[in-house]
């Protein structure tokens, strides 16, 4: 196979030179909803073309690859009094995968146990390319389930407007939970 960025002979999707150059992470960081900090690995433009793989088989791959150069790194680094949990945001299954279970499975480590299934959107309106205010007038409505870690990270794909995370920040806190902060594989503003 050839490398989808160098076209390169390669045995990966993204052959390991590309890897090194385009997919070494930076944090970026933004407050949403309660001063609760948001990482990103990346910023959007940098990346837009494998992000919008998403929705496309090829798409599980290079989600794959981006967690093992972003959230895999950051989960071996962290350290934490106690063990957490993360929480992927909507991880319901589409397109014949999860890609924000994909990003949520690399954070397993002795600091974080990642969770699954614990925050799905009951509107399933997809905000892609929707304005600010469309997004306030169909929000996710998420549904929580229980889980026993009383603090966990929570974890997206793209942070744009905010506004998924502020909702599931919400109902987290509903449930008597604590976000100790986000993490998102891009940011989008610039």
């Amino acid at each position: 196979m050839r490398c989808m960025v160098c076209a390169k002979i390669s045995f990966k999707h993204i052959c390991s030179l590309c890897q090194k150059e385009l997919l070494s992470p930076s944090l970026y960081k933004r407050k949403l909803y309660g001063n609760i900090p948001v990482y990103s690995f990346y910023k959007y433009h940098d990346i837009e073309p494998l992000l919008l793989s998403k929705h496309t088989p090829l798409g599980a791959y290079l989600y794959a690859i981006m967690a093992q150069n972003s959230f895999l790194p950051f989960a071996k680094d962290f350290d934490y009094e106690r063990r957490v949990c993360s929480v992927a945001v909507d991880d319901h299954v589409r397109h014949g995968y999860s890609h924000t279970a994909i990003l949520n499975k690399h954070l397993k480590s002795d600091s974080i146990q990642p969770r699954f299934s614990v925050l799905r959107a009951q509107n399933s309106i997809s905000y892609s390319g929707k304005s600010y205010q469309e997004r306030l007038l169909n929000p996710r409505k998420f549904k929580y389930k229980e889980i026993k870690e009383e603090e966990m990270i929570l974890v997206d794909d793209i942070i744009t407007t905010g506004l998924t995370l502020t909702q599931a920040i919400q109902k987290v806190q509903e449930n008597g939970k604590k976000v100790l902060f986000c993490l998102t594989l891009a940011d989008a503003r610039d």
